[in-house]
């Protein structure tokens, strides 16, 4: 999921199937890049220290809503 950093500029991204993997980019295509580095290091860490890495059975979807208030 990428978010754009209001404050700062850039996104700060997150992967819901990795709890705690997370980057960020102060353009899309780097945070983009940094969060493939991370996904990466998290699995080799998982793996290491269970000896598997865990599988994502269900997908996760992403829909904008709209709500009137």
């Amino acid at each position: 999921m990428f978010e754009p950093d209001t404050e700062a500029g850039g996104f700060t991204v997150t992967i819901p199937a990795l709890p705690g993997c997370i980057s960020e980019g102060d353009t899309f295509e780097e945070a983009f890049l940094n969060i493939k580095d991370a996904a990466k290091l998290y699995l080799e860490d998982v793996r290491d220290e269970n000896g598997h890495i865990p599988s994502e059975s269900r997908g996760t979807m992403i829909a904008p809503i709209e709500v009137e208030v």
